[in-house]
């Protein structure tokens, strides 16, 4: 079978994955599982191609000193509105990619406050 899936990995110029290997398996009358399909192409080490780019979010400094860890990475709280974190993310959208920072309240995980939008890289 691993033979069957490198040929169609190759035929279609190393980009299909997992979703686009299985039925093209069925349509040539090999009834294969997903699931084995998935687990024979890490196996082989081969994988389909990734849409879209790569969004580096920070550019650490390695000479820069590291901001203090001040809750010692202990995110649970006793009571509401005694320790609260902050963090941000990225979204895709439409207009590119919008970043959003958000604080979290670590006693209910409930998100006290967010921002977002601001400049939007354009997707290319």
């Amino acid at each position: 079978m691993k033979i069957l899936i490198q040929q169609v990995f190759d035929a279609n110029y190393r980009v299909y994955g997992t979703r686009k290997i299985w039925p093209e398996l069925h349509r040539q009358g090999h009834q294969v599982a997903r699931c084995t399909v998935e687990r024979l192409m890490r196996e082989l080490g081969i994988a389909g191609a990734v849409r879209g780019r790569k969004i580096r979010t920070t550019i650490a400094d390695p000479a820069a000193e590291r901001a203090p860890d001040l809750v010692e990475r202990d995110f649970v709280a006793d009571a509401p509105n005694r320790c609260w974190v902050a963090d941000f993310t990225h979204v895709a959208a439409w207009a590119g990619t919008i970043y959003v920072a958000f604080v979290v309240d670590t006693f209910s995980r409930r998100i006290v406050g967010w921002c977002g939008g601001g400049a939007a890289l354009p997707s290319r």
